[in-house]
């Protein structure tokens, strides 16, 4: 079954038999609001140059992206937090492909902007060899130009579903990642860009292939 497969399996038996008509709604009117105001247009695409960053992954270890690329790719995932089912979806199918990657010559990353103990109990019940990052207050996703700021309408029914992101991101902030996947060239440029802002919608990693083949290509020459 692909990754999509699953997301919809998932969306179907949770609209159907889990969320009042009321929240789904929301969350359908929330999506819709973010692909007319073009949001998903807005973040950096492939061929603009990367921020570079340096972050703490969930041990409290500093990550450089700059250190990663003068060993060879990067791959990013942007990850709303260890509340989303969707979410994890897409970090199990990224496990599973984690060693493709790197036997590509790419380092694997997911960025969050959730606090160390929830990016450690992401990675044990999703079983990931990879870190996941903390993006305290979503600076890193705001200059990927992916951050968005949550409907007041919504709020209301994600406190329902006892998803209080303030606290889960230990600032203020009603404020999310669009998901997104990025692959990062050496020389800092992005090589691949596939940002949604319906969180529902997620491509299959093996897309990640046929960019780092040509990466590892011409790096090998």
């Amino acid at each position: 079954m692909s990754l999509q497969e699953k997301l919809d399996a998932f969306k179907a038996d949770f609209e159907t038999n889990k969320a009042p008509a009321a929240a789904i709604e929301a969350f359908h009117r929330s999506t819709r609001e973010l692909i007319e105001n073009g949001n998903a247009e807005r973040a950096l695409k492939a061929g603009d140059r990367a921020p570079e960053f340096t972050l703490s992954d969930s041990d409290g270890n500093l990550v450089s992206s700059r250190d990663l690329l003068t060993k060879g790719s990067l791959v990013l995932t942007f990850y709303r937090g260890v509340w989303c089912p969707y979410c994890n979806f897409d970090l199990q199918a990224l496990e599973e492909v984690a060693d493709d990657i790197r036997s590509r010559g790419a380092s694997l990353l997911a960025i969050s902007q959730q606090g160390a103990s929830s990016s450690r109990k992401s990675q044990r019940n999703n079983k990931l060899s990879y870190p996941i990052l903390t993006d305290q207050g979503g600076d890193l996703a705001e200059r990927f130009g992916l951050r968005w700021t949550l409907q007041p309408y919504v709020i209301e029914f994600f406190k329902m579903f006892q998803v209080d992101l303030p606290k889960i991101h230990n600032d203020d902030k009603w404020t999310l990642p669009m998901p997104a996947r990025y692959v990062i060239d050496t020389d800092g440029i992005i090589a691949y860009a596939e940002v949604n802002p319906d969180y529902t919608r997620r491509p299959e990693p093996s897309d990640l292939f046929p960019v780092l083949n040509k990466l590892a290509l011409s790096t090998a020459r």
